[in-house]
């Protein structure tokens, strides 16, 4: 029986996250690697090449909703495969792409849609479920497959860009999301939430199994409901421009680079720098989102982070201050992913959390879909990324001390 496990078998949905999460987010980040090479060999505007991206999210933020509703109501592994399937698939067809609609319809629309079931809100939202007094460890440490991913794979992309080209690179992508989602997904994604399984969150043992309340898989929240709570508005909007600037940074930063005189596969390895202390600053911010009064001061003080790598990143014209800024700005940039479903489930319930954060995922798609094609219009426009980075810092500056007034309240469903 899975009750007498001693390991508790949410740990197990930790270990699956991680892993599912780091391909999925480790082959995104790599999008950067390719954009300059992608321009060069269709004589396009980067611009162009970015509305891929920005494609990309904004289906991943569409679909997001619907994959927190089903979270709530089957376990996680059905959603996994489906989407590394159709994301596997993209990334392969994308490799055989000849035109901007090919690359619209391949990247933009089955990467992005693919991607969302093996996103964030499927994999966190899963781990969520299992922890109560250990949910910032928890999501932590699945939030630190996001970081070790990018630090596997885009040094490998990196590699096959300059050796062979990104048509390769992106195939070898999907080769890997396929295998890796599928084999992780059937063997540890298998289960929804302790009650429904006789446990209690955190393999607590305090309580006699039969006497676990045996609760549905499915809690229901009206969206509108969410729309009259001003917390949620407050999430949204600092979320959304927080992985605005942060995705701006992921698809241009090695291009700005490379435009100033580093080469190609350090100013790609700089993407794996980010990745380093951004697994790093997944571990610290999760973890001290437990031991601190409020999990929003742990998300400013990532952002606080984030802007003065932003800062630094202004006037990066060496290997040395591009890593040292990305070393900054990554350790910032881990607070993200932890804080995001750890204020959420703090602010309205564990629950019906894959439900608030499909639909907060949604909003901060909106915002990261911005970020990519914003980047590509302002070099097109200026010539250089400056604007870009100003407009980021301002950001920064806003949703830093707007999550500082993000109030306790309600919380819905039946249990923390």
């Amino acid at each position: 029986m899975v009750k007498d496990r001693k390991i508790f078998w949410g740990w197990f949905i930790v270990a699956g996250a991680f892993l599912v999460m780091g391909i999925n987010y480790g082959a995104r980040y790599c999008f950067g690697v390719f954009l300059k090479p992608m321009t060069e060999e269709f004589a396009l505007s980067r611009s162009v090449i970015s509305l891929a991206a920005t494609i990309n999210i904004l289906l991943y933020a569409v679909g997001a909703i619907f994959v927190g509703r089903m979270l709530d109501r089957i376990a996680p592994r059905w959603i996994i495969t489906a989407g590394a399937t159709l994301s596997a698939c993209g990334y392969i067809l994308t490799g055989f792409v000849s035109s901007p609609l090919g690359f619209y319809i391949t990247y933009g629309l089955m990467v992005g849609l693919g991607t969302t079931g093996m996103g964030v809100v499927t994999c966190t939202s899963s781990v969520g479920k299992w922890f109560i007094k250990k949910r910032g460890l928890a999501i932590g440490l699945t939030s630190m497959g996001i970081s070790f991913g990018t630090i596997v794979l885009t040094p490998l992309a990196g590699y096959i860009v300059n050796f062979f080209n990104w048509r390769t690179g992106l195939i070898v992508l999907g080769i890997i999301t396929f295998l890796v989602g599928l084999i992780v997904s059937q063997t540890l994604m298998r289960k929804t939430n302790p009650e429904a399984h006789g446990l209690l969150p955190d393999g607590d043992k305090t309580a006699i199994p039969h006497q676990i309340s045996l609760s549905p898989a499915f809690y229901k929240i009206s969206t509108l409901v969410l729309f009259k709570d001003s917390r949620f508005w407050t999430l949204a909007v600092c979320q959304g421009l927080a992985f605005m600037v942060s995705m701006s940074v992921f698809v241009h930063q090695v291009a700005y680079a490379t435009d100033n005189g580093i080469g190609k596969l350090a100013a790609a390895t700089s993407l794996a720098a980010i990745s380093f202390t951004g697994f790093i600053g997944q571990f610290f911010f999760g973890w001290l989102s437990d031991h601190i009064k409020d999990p929003k001061y742990s998300f400013s003080l990532g952002t606080t982070f984030m802007l003065i790598g932003m800062i630094l990143l202004i006037n990066a014209r060496s290997v040395g201050e591009l890593y040292f800024y990305a070393l900054i700005y990554g350790f910032g940039y881990g607070s993200l992913a932890p804080a995001i479903p750890i204020i959420a489930a703090d602010r309205f319930g564990r629950q019906v959390l894959g439900s608030i954060y499909g639909l907060l995922t949604f909003f901060i798609g909106l915002g990261g879909s911005i970020g990519p094609f914003l980047g590509g219009f302002i070099y097109d426009f200026a010539g250089s990324y400056g604007y870009l980075w100003i407009i980021n810092i301002i950001v920064l500056i806003f949703i830093t001390l707007a999550m500082l007034t993000l109030k306790k309240g309600r919380q819905y469903g039946s249990t923390q």
